[in-house]
């Protein structure tokens, strides 16, 4: 039986063939020119190890192999198949960017999501979409891994990062066995994939978290019992595309009613990120100067997306949907088991609440990033902006460097920060509001290769010249010839 999960169609296979026949005449995986190190213990050094296994891992790891970089391992925590955010907390019923988006296929035409959507689902599914649907996006990735051979090590997670003299150490653990001891892989360098949160953590304000029992409160970007949840009150937080998307899954379930209250007036319903995806932007914004891309950064913090109309539409089609504005929580009471909630508007009694809030830039909260957080440069310690454009959340983001890797505060103490790339949602500020986003795939993966294959060739540049004069593979064979012509030593 077809399933969106795990499609099958003679078509597929016809473009499975067409996939390989591409990648042999690319030269796919590339000619590796990745010069090995060793370590003292004898222990494997990794040339790049990649922490995620979403989209953004799945298409760093095939590029780096593209460019000869061999020695790629991914690790991720969660089972295989079930990597990044589709099968987790995105809820939503197609993605939020146009259906041409591309990107992780690195050129390959055959590997693209429109490639595999058309050749699983058919020309007219294709032609009547304007969004790939969430389930079969994940399965897309899914086949895309198995195509690109991209090596994953599953049910692994990072759990601690640090310098080994010149190279890296990344503390991992086994998610399968809550006792697994903790083991080690050493790397050249690092590319942190590790999605929206990958700066910190997903927040509830805290005079809400602090206010509700634990269990009467949830993020939308974390796990949800929704099936709990029918026949209750519940408040949601947000006017953003993940508070719709939550509303509808609650809905769905059968909540009694779900009210979705938000701090603006009005709800945006244009999109200021739809007219920045051309390639000049995509491709050239972290060449721009600081200010440039300060004020382009805080635009869309005061100026945020809309909702998707899909997500709106069907949660205003549920009679127990009510939508709020102009409603802020001020003041959060729990008596008994109900949740008090005033707003400048109107009160409301509530038997959960859902948080559809962000995230905020906190490196000690997320094991890799601990040791990085007080030795990498933040945009506070380059530049400062007028006050009218003051942002304390923007000033914590890290300022990178050409190719996504961390900047050291202390140069002489902290440069092996370089060796880890920010590949995340963290990147932001630096590289763009797309940058790691499909849409912006296209042109944020080569700058990140680049920055890593320039790296990794000005480490063995010293071996350069040696090789050239120890190179005598003869490629003109002839009894003519008395013996090989050698050219003289430079």
């Amino acid at each position: 039986m077809t399933t969106d999960a795990e499609p099958q169609a003679p078509t597929l296979a016809q473009l499975e063939r067409q996939v390989q026949a591409e990648l042999d005449l690319l030269a796919y995986p590339g000619r590796d020119w990745v010069r090995p190190v060793a370590h003292p213990s004898g222990a494997h050094v990794h040339d790049v190890l990649i922490v995620g296994g979403g989209q953004a891992g799945l298409a760093a790891a095939f590029a780096l192999r593209r460019e000869g970089v061999a020695d790629v391992q991914v690790i991720d925590a969660r089972p295989a198949g079930q990597e990044g955010v589709w099968e987790d907390f995105a809820r939503m019923s197609h993605l939020r960017t146009p259906k041409r988006t591309i990107g992780i296929e690195s050129g390959v035409p055959s590997l693209s999501a429109p490639a595999f959507y058309r050749a699983c689902y058919g020309d007219a599914a294709w032609a009547v979409i304007d969004r790939i649907e969430r389930p079969r996006w994940m399965a897309f990735l899914r086949w895309f891994r198995r195509m690109t051979g991209v090596p994953v090590r599953n049910d692994t997670a990072c759990v601690g990062l640090e310098p080994e003299g010149d190279l890296l150490r990344v503390r991992i653990r086994s998610t399968v066995a809550a006792d697994a001891p903790q083991a080690a892989l050493l790397a050249r360098h690092v590319v942190l994939a590790t999605g929206y949160d990958g700066a910190g953590a997903w927040r509830i304000p805290p005079h809400i978290a602090e206010a509700v029992a634990p269990h009467q409160v949830s993020h939308s970007n974390g796990p949800v019992d929704f099936a709990a949840l029918a026949g209750r009150r519940v408040g949601v937080l947000g006017h953003g595309a993940s508070a719709f998307d939550n509303a509808c899954v609650l809905l769905a379930h059968g909540a009694a009613s779900v009210d979705l209250c938000f701090r603006r007036e009005r709800l945006p319903t244009v999109n200021p990120h739809r007219i920045v995806e051309f390639a000049g932007f995509l491709r050239h914004f972290a060449e721009l100067d600081d200010a440039t891309r300060w004020q382009v950064n805080r635009f869309f913090e005061v100026h945020d997306q809309p909702p998707t109309q899909n997500g709106f539409d069907l949660a205003h089609s549920f009679a127990n949907f009510r939508m709020h504005a102009s409603a802020p929580w001020t003041r959060v009471r729990q008596l008994g088991d109900e949740i008090h909630v005033r707003t400048p508007h109107a009160d409301f009694v509530f038997d959960h609440l859902l948080c559809a809030t962000g995230s905020v830039v906190d490196y000690d909260a997320r094991d890799e990033l601990r040791t990085l957080g007080g030795s990498v440069q933040r945009w506070r310690h380059r530049y400062t902006p007028p006050e009218a454009e003051r942002s304390d959340a923007m000033g914590d983001y890290p300022y990178l460097g050409a190719g996504f890797e961390y900047q050291p505060l202390d140069p002489a103490r902290d440069a092996w920060v370089r060796r880890v790339h920010a590949f995340n949602f963290s990147s932001t500020v630096s590289m763009g509001p797309h940058t790691t986003s499909s849409s912006g795939h296209k042109y944020a993966v080569p700058r990140l290769v680049g920055g890593i294959t320039r790296a990794l060739m000005r480490e063995q540049q010293d071996a350069l010249l040696p090789t050239l004069h120890g190179y005598r593979e003869a490629e003109l064979v002839s009894p003519r010839l008395s013996g090989a012509e050698v050219p003289e030593a430079l």
